[in-house]
């Protein structure tokens, strides 16, 4: 049966954590990749920059607590994407959200900024992420790291995405991105678990550039 025709899908957390060969060279991987990515892309983060400054004074810089692996939180790095207090009027928007579930998605967000209206379509906002991979709350390929608020809505079935550590894009980031709801994108999530491989993220990271250059539906 499709993954994504059922939730009958449990994971083996045991079987998830012995694949110590794995986790290592993914470890590995995400330094070396990291590390190159900040250095090739430095130019291009720091247009970026400018470009967020310039446009209304505010920080350069927006950090936010996520959830990564076994419910432990982080503070996630993004270019800043939004006007300056935007969480504050989170409250008056939800009940525009575009997405199912606990995830707050909404197309025409009145609080995204218009250099972040770009970067977010071609998620060039994610760059700064690198830093949270290189600190090993994140990895480049992993479900997305939920907020805690959205976490305290999560069946036990949707806490098995937390199995993992999270990462900058994933199956769900790649692939169907806003065209499916919250329980679509758990269900990819564990897909990916499942099949989890070096292969497999390294296909998900050339589906994830090719995204970059030619947007899906993000926003």
């Amino acid at each position: 049966m499709n993954l994504l025709e059922s939730k009958a899908v449990l994971l083996n957390k045991d079987k998830i954590r012995s694949r110590f060969i794995y986790h290592s060279m993914k470890r590995l991987f995400d330094i070396v990749a990291a590390t190159c990515g900040i250095v090739i892309l430095s130019p291009l983060m720091i247009i970026i920059a400018v470009l967020i400054k310039g446009e209304d004074h505010g920080p350069i810089f927006y950090k936010q607590v996520r959830v990564g692996k076994n419910g432990k939180t982080f503070k996630m790095y993004k270019f800043r994407s939004m006007f300056v207090n935007a969480d504050k009027m989170l409250d008056k928007l939800k009940e525009q959200n575009d997405v199912d579930g606990p995830m707050f998605k909404m197309k025409d967000d009145p609080r995204v900024t218009k250099i972040g209206h770009f970067i977010r379509k071609h998620s060039l906002d994610e760059l700064p992420q690198f830093l949270n991979v290189l600190k090993g709350d994140m990895s480049l390929v992993g479900p997305r790291p939920p907020l805690p608020s959205e976490v305290e809505e999560y069946s036990e079935y949707d806490k098995q995405r937390l199995f993992v550590i999270p990462g900058c894009t994933g199956l769900w980031q790649a692939t169907e991105r806003n065209e499916v709801g919250f329980t679509e994108m758990v269900q990819l999530d564990i897909e990916y678990i499942q099949k989890a491989n070096l292969f497999f993220d390294l296909w998900i990271i050339w589906k994830t550039v090719e995204v970059i250059i030619k947007p899906n539906s993000s926003y």
